[in-house]
């Protein structure tokens, strides 16, 4: 029974070592693969919304994600959002001014009415 053991795990070990270099049938050893791409990766003419983040899907490398993918995606995101919290700021500043100047001009027109 052992004997038979070693040899079936001789025979599986050499099939795995013809696949691997190449056992006669090919051209030679396993033919390269490209790396899988991002199906459908961020719009690069349009601002992202939400369905473009929940939609997004990384493909798997040897191990994990493949890191320039996950870098691009957060660089595009990150920058995004800077804008968008700049926009942010310019209209709550625009906003807070305006409100100074209608509050003061109701202050004139509450001061020319006393008198």
């Amino acid at each position: 029974m052992f004997l038979f053991l070693v040899i079936a795990l001789a025979v599986v070990v050499a099939a795995v070592t013809l696949a691997v270099v190449g056992g006669g049938e090919g051209d030679g050893p396993l033919p390269e693969v490209a790396p899988e791409q991002l199906q459908d990766p961020l719009p690069p003419d349009r601002p992202v919304n939400r369905a473009d983040i929940e939609s997004l899907r990384f493909p798997l490398a040897a191990r994990g994600y493949r890191m320039a993918d996950v870098d691009d995606a957060l660089g595009r995101l990150a920058a995004e959002l800077a804008e968008r919290d700049a926009r942010i700021a310019d209209l709550e500043s625009a906003l807070a001014g305006a409100r100074t100047a209608a509050h003061l001009s109701m202050e004139k027109h509450a001061e020319e009415d006393h008198q």
